[in-house]
């Protein structure tokens, strides 16, 4: 136990000689939790719209305050053409265009269906399907009120029948997007940050020349393991505290299930990243060779196959099979689990089984494979 303890307290002596790292692992954590927190959103707002009215009715343009007062679409343009609606959407000034045909306002004034144009920039297609969605409720609201105004002008006591959704939004409310987004990027941060950090000090020990200093010392390699890993850990956890503050205190995000089981289960993800980290220093000469090993061959495969970025159910059977040794997969559901929703571990027992298995699975391969090249 003495030899491992020297080996930590060697570790993080060696930390705090350097001053570049005091940044990143102290200040970079909290920057990139308030840009991500910010920046990773799949709310739509301010949404460019164009409008092209060829009636300029007093029909036409109710509408298009209908468009404007919601919050979600500015009119960026009036147009005379629809053709002059193409260089909106070339520069990428405008998302949305309406197109009001002549006659608009006086076939509602008879009562008779009349028609509207929707058109669509699909270089962004989330943007483009939610923006478009949100037109469609537009207009239909406008037609409701309509035919409402209609009878009442009448003199009609006919009773229009309906149908009243009462909607509740559990976990959620306000379906704020950073509610959702924010514990994943704390996610991913703790797998950036911990297995780059394991990855490059191993390789910058090789380069330096110390590593041989090190294997004579009397401490055995598995002593030399730990007392690498060990201070890691602790970075991890200090990382997490930080970035859990910045959600909680700056976006507001609710902390509704246990801090306590929340580190446990954090302990078995930052066991996957520190094992990854370990296995990329065996394969790497060089510190540049380790970051660009552990981008293309963790971090990315990670971000893209957890349902960080794009939704699993949306991917193909094939992919989504791989998905299930993606630790990180498991890591946001635990995270959103327990942060939003506010749920135990006996509802995250198979996440954490399943990390579990995944991270004992990868840190014996590390470790075997950083033996055998030690040796």
């Amino acid at each position: 136990m003495n030899a491992i303890r020297e080996m930590i307290i060697k570790e993080f002596l060696q930390l705090s000689r350097d001053k570049r790292m005091r940044p990143i692992i102290l200040v970079a954590p909290v920057v990139m939790t308030v840009l991500l927190g910010y920046a990773a959103t799949v709310d739509v707002k301010h949404v460019g719209l164009v409008v092209c009215d060829l009636d300029n009715s007093p029909e036409s343009r109710e509408l298009v305050e209908r468009f404007t007062n919601t919050g979600t679409f500015e009119v960026v343009g009036d147009v005379a053409r629809p053709s002059d609606i193409d260089a909106y959407f070339d520069d990428a000034r405008a998302v949305l265009a309406v197109i009001m045909p002549r006659g608009f306002g006086r076939d509602l004034k008879k009562g008779t269906t009349t028609s509207l144009q929707l058109l669509a920039d699909g270089a962004d297609a989330n943007t483009a399907n939610i923006s478009l969605n949100y037109a469609r409720q537009i207009t239909i609201g406008f037609s409701q009120n309509l035919l409402v105004e209609q009878l009442l002008r009448r003199g009609g006591t006919m009773r229009i029948p309906q149908v009243a959704a009462e909607t509740r939004v559990w976990y959620n409310p306000d379906l704020r997007s950073a509610n959702y987004m924010v514990p994943a990027v704390v996610a991913m941060i703790l797998m950036l940050l911990t297995a780059t950090f394991t990855s490059v000090a191993i390789v910058k020990e090789r380069e330096m020349g110390t590593m041989e200093q090190l294997l004579v010392t009397p401490m055995t390699r598995s002593q030399l393991m730990l007392g690498k890993l060990v201070p890691y850990v602790l970075i991890a956890f200090v990382d997490v505290i930080l970035v859990l503050t910045v959600a909680v205190l700056w976006f507001s995000i609710p902390l509704k299930g246990s801090i306590l089981l929340l580190f446990a289960l954090a302990g078995l993800f930052v066991l996957t990243t520190l094992g990854l980290g370990l296995f990329v220093s065996t394969v790497s000469q060089t510190q540049q060779q380790a970051m660009m090993t552990a981008q293309f061959f963790v971090f990315f495969p990670m971000l893209f196959l957890s349902g960080f970025t794009f939704p699993i159910e949306n991917m193909p059977v094939p992919v989504q099979v791989i998905t299930y040794i993606v630790p990180l997969r498991y890591f946001l559901e635990i995270i959103r689990g327990v942060v939003l929703k506010g749920v135990g571990i006996e509802t995250l027992w198979p996440q954490a089984l399943a990390l579990l298995a995944i991270g004992l699975t990868v840190l014996t391969l590390a470790v075997s494979r950083f033996q055998k090249r030690l040796g």
